[in-house]
């Protein structure tokens, strides 16, 4: 059964309803902080203007009207008007006036407002031309009434325009601030009714949002909840329907798993015990093929009349050896030298009958002695090599049994350097191998050997095989290296 796979999570589900509610809220908090901090610079921009202006409003024309008339009169000289408490020195005035309302172009952003600065800062230039000419008209000694009609007529009036032209730059940014509270006032009024509608739209998503979720985390819970229920009445059959893709619809897949593995353990346990009997059995029937049988009593009836009674003895006695080690008692595991002797006699036997297309060898390492391995593990690769691969060679051919201890394995090899397979052939073998023998259609030894061990070790066991035609078969075998010990009999 295949696991369902958390795709929307119940903490993700729950992140993405506070991510619906607090991001809008955010969004619309972070606006309102932006529109109040616009509104706040522009408008304490206009008044800190409006005081500057002010100021010059206030003093400006009064200051520049006295002190200029003072000097026409010969109270004071420029170059003593500005030590005198009570007056201003015109330049200085001049200058201030000139740098403020300067600075004040640099700002203002108003049309109307910037064209009244520019004319101010012309009347400004144009006052301090007719402060230079009073004072020239002064140092060279003009008369008095001279001056007294450039002061009436040029002096007063450009400083009556630019206290004219500071007012209207007062009038002009009142109004300015004017339009921007109206603005305020229309944005107040739009936010308000903006969060309003998403107020409302939120309150109805989430609330869908809720019920979605608690319906989709309570409903699979109900189902679960009867489902256990079921079992534990008995009842394996039972499954619970996992349809949402959160940790709800795991646990549903958990549940089934378990119900379903509880279902088909007993008779899972008894199957697996049926087919390791059978697969025994068959095994036993396959090996002791009465076909090798017959031919061996053959081959030594034709040396007993060939006179050759030496290897008549010497073959009847690996023909025992073969047989004592095929029963081992009834014993499921003997040692690896067990087997060693097993397949020597086999191959001392077939060596006999086809003495002139096979050698053999074999090259356990004696350390591997004392670890057991399930009887019949390796006749059935020798076979294999001798009739599938040596046989059909049609001339000389060697077999190559090898076995090492690498760590907590033991791996053993069989080699021959018969006919070999095709590619083709080596992919179908190694699928075969890899079914239960009960529905192998070829390769039943080797698919049995495999199967035993994979049962009786684990999946990580087994063998493996390789080959290549012309140049032969490599069937390597794995198993843990677990020393023997005598089994209990049942």
């Amino acid at each position: 059964m295949q696991t369902a796979k958390v795709k929307y999570s119940i903490k993700h589900k729950l992140i993405m309803l506070s991510l619906a509610v607090g991001v809008p809220f955010l969004v619309m908090s972070l606006y309102l902080v932006y529109a109040l901090h616009n509104y706040s610079s522009a408008y304490d921009a206009i008044v800190e203007n409006l005081t500057v202006a002010n100021n010059y409003n206030l003093n400006f024309k009064e200051e520049m009207d006295e002190s200029l008339y003072k000097l026409v009169v010969g109270a004071v000289t420029f170059d003593t008007v500005g030590s005198d408490g009570s007056l201003a020195d015109p330049y200085v005035l001049l200058n201030e006036l000139r740098g403020e309302f300067s600075n004040l172009m640099s700002i203002t952003t108003d049309g109307e407002s910037r064209a009244r600065l520019q004319i101010l800062l012309r009347n400004i230039d144009t006052l301090e031309d007719r402060v230079d000419d009073i004072r020239t008209n002064l140092e060279a000694d003009v008369g008095y009434d001279t001056n007294i009609v450039m002061l009436e007529d040029n002096i007063y009036i450009l400083t009556e325009l630019i206290q004219d032209n500071i007012q209207y730059y007062i009038y002009y940014q009142t109004k300015s601030m004017e339009h921007l509270t109206s603005q305020l006032n229309v944005r107040v009024h739009t936010f308000t009714l903006f969060c309003g509608a998403m107020l409302a739209f939120l309150i109805f998503m989430v609330a869908i949002l809720i019920i979605m979720i608690v319906t989709d985390t309570t409903r699979p819970i109900k189902e679960l909840s009867k489902v256990t229920e079921q079992v534990a009445k008995g009842d394996f059959s039972a499954r619970a329907r996992a349809e949402s893709q959160d940790e709800v619809a795991v646990l549903a897949d958990s549940v089934n798993s378990m119900t379903e593995s509880l279902e088909g353990l007993v008779s899972k346990i008894k199957e697996d015990e049926r087919k390791m009997r059978k697969a025994d059995l068959r095994l036993l029937q396959e090996q002791i093929n009465p076909h090798f049988l017959y031919n061996t009593l053959d081959t030594i009836v034709w040396l007993i009349e060939g006179n050759d009674s030496d290897k008549a003895v010497n073959m009847v006695m690996s023909l025992s050896e073969f047989f004592r080690l095929v029963l081992s008692k009834g014993k499921e595991y003997i040692t690896i030298q067990e087997e060693e002797l097993h397949i020597r006699s086999y191959l001392e036997i077939q060596q006999v009958r086809y003495r002139d297309i096979l050698e053999y060898e074999i090259r356990i390492d004696p350390e591997l002695y004392r670890y057991q391995i399930l009887k019949l593990t390796l006749q059935p690769l020798v076979e294999n090599s001798l009739y599938h691969g040596i046989k059909y060679k049609r001339a000389r051919g060697n077999i190559l049994v090898t076995g090492r201890v690498c760590g907590d394995e033991v791996h053993f090899t069989v080699e021959d350097n018969g006919v070999g397979m095709e590619e083709e052939e080596l992919r179908k073998l190694q699928e075969e191998i890899k079914k239960p023998c009960k529905d192998t259609e070829k390769g039943f030894g080797l698919a049995n050997v495999n199967e035993r061990i994979r049962m009786n070790f684990g999946t990580e066991y087994g063998m493996q095989i390789d080959s290549a035609r012309g140049e032969g078969t490599r069937v390597e075998v794995v198993i843990p290296a677990v020393p023997y010990t005598e089994e209990r009999e049942d």
